[in-house]
């Protein structure tokens, strides 16, 4: 495995949703913010080139960079094997099952996320894990609505098949798509929006035990990726090749208007509701 440098990957140029919130982090906290995304592209780049679970080197290699980084953050390495084994996953040719699978993966590769970033913003509670889990599958659920043409040309289909039937991988990438099977489309991604937004309620429920100081960005991080599913729903769930995203002036618009609902969060969002199984290590 090749040697991991923190500048290689910029949270700037690549992760500008989160980048736009971060602003809004004390200086320490941002600066290890964007080296934990730094780790998580950098191994992402590494599953592109392996099938190999990384991070019982990662683990033995006590002097690495991104061991060094775990150990001093207190962020656990069991969380590392479940993220690596959702990058490892992409690598082959995706087909998700059903709604579990689909949420199982989300999980490793964004829900693990989550976790990793509690010590991060200063979250000791262990009542937050289950908050950051939701929020962290949440925000992967908008990334597979916003890329389904995207990931279906690189032979990855995550909309589950009990939501498409028979619409084949194939289907995604047909400029002439009967109108039958689209509208299987649209009804999946319609699907894939309703379930992140459980998610993301879940997901705010959980901000009254992140600090003042941290809580704020992450807020504005999870409303700006809602903002997409909510742009696509506005949209009528209309499956088409184009990405959608966010302008500048569109995560200005979130920013100011939600700043009322983070007032008031705690009445709004008041309880965790439980609509997953439970993974094996998101309580180490």
């Amino acid at each position: 495995m090749t040697s991991f440098k923190t500048n290689t990957y910029s949270i700037k140029s690549e992760g500008k949703s989160f980048y736009w919130a971060s602003f809004f982090l004390p200086k320490k906290n941002r600066i290890a913010a964007s080296r934990l995304y730094s780790i998580c592209r950098y191994l992402d780049d590494v599953a592109d080139n392996s099938k190999l679970d990384t991070s019982s080197q990662i683990k033995e290699n006590e002097s690495s960079e991104i061991n060094i980084f775990f150990k001093k953050n207190n962020i656990n390495l069991g969380i590392l094997k479940d993220l690596i084994d959702g990058l490892i996953s992409d690598q082959q040719n995706v087909r998700v099952t059903d709604e579990k699978e689909l949420i199982d993966y989300s999980y490793k590769v964004a829900g693990t996320v989550g976790l990793m970033m509690l010590p991060i913003i200063n979250t000791k509670d262990a009542e937050a894990r289950k908050h950051a889990i939701d929020l962290g599958i949440a925000m992967q659920l908008t990334n597979i609505a916003r890329d389904v043409y995207e990931d279906a040309k690189m032979n990855r289909l995550y909309l589950p098949k009990e939501w498409l039937g028979q619409v084949s991988i194939s289907d995604l990438i047909d400029n002439k798509l009967d109108d039958q099977k689209k509208k299987l489309i649209e009804l999946a991604i319609k699907n894939l929006i309703e379930l992140s937004d459980k998610f993301y309620a879940n997901g705010f429920s959980g901000m009254k035990f992140i600090p003042l100081r941290t809580r704020l960005a992450i807020f504005f991080a999870a409303k700006i990726y809602k903002g997409i599913g909510e742009k696509i729903k506005s949209g009528g769930y209309v499956y088409k090749p184009e990405r959608i995203y966010l302008n500048k002036l569109e995560k200005l618009w979130i920013t100011i208007i939600s700043i009322p609902e983070f007032l008031f969060l705690n009445n709004i969002f008041k309880s965790y509701k439980p609509i997953r199984g439970s993974f094996k290590n998101e309580n180490i």
